[in-house]
């Protein structure tokens, strides 16, 4: 079963996000308190544990929100997942994936802080269809692939 294994905000984008104990998402906007929310295609950011778990074998201190993302999950391939695919998470918020992936033009604070940034390789992004409250434990389940 896919889950939400920690949700994180910052106040300005390119920095490590802060682990908080909830979120709340508002449609065609993101998770309130966040640099990343706003009216565009990238209002939340997703990235699997699995993928900080492999910066971890390779020797960098780092954990979930370190990379910048919102939501660290457990048990999904987001990689596998297509552009326009839709994600329940937790009892009301859905998502809809709007990129994978990004183009990094140069290298951020996350990288010199962390030593690498697994993000634009590895992370996903998405828009806010429907809102509500994430919370680590929260399921993820694909409604639209």
């Amino acid at each position: 079963m896919a889950k939400i294994v920690a949700v994180s905000v910052s106040p300005k984008k390119g920095m490590r996000k802060i682990n908080v104990e909830k979120a709340v998402v508002k449609a065609d906007y993101g998770i309130e308190g966040d640099a990343h929310a706003g009216d565009w295609h990238r209002q939340v950011s997703l990235l699997a544990s699995e993928s900080i778990a492999k910066m971890q074998a390779k020797g960098l201190d780092v954990s979930p929100g370190d990379f910048a993302e919102n939501l660290t999950t457990e048990g999904i391939d987001l990689l596998a997942l297509p552009v326009g695919a839709r994600l329940r998470v937790g009892r009301e918020a859905l998502l809809e994936v709007t990129q994978i992936g990004k183009e990094c033009h140069s290298r951020c604070a996350i990288y010199y802080q962390a030593g690498d940034c697994v993000m634009p390789r590895e992370g996903i992004f998405a828009r806010v269809l429907a809102g509500g409250t994430i919370v680590p434990g929260d399921t993820v389940d694909i409604v639209k692939a």
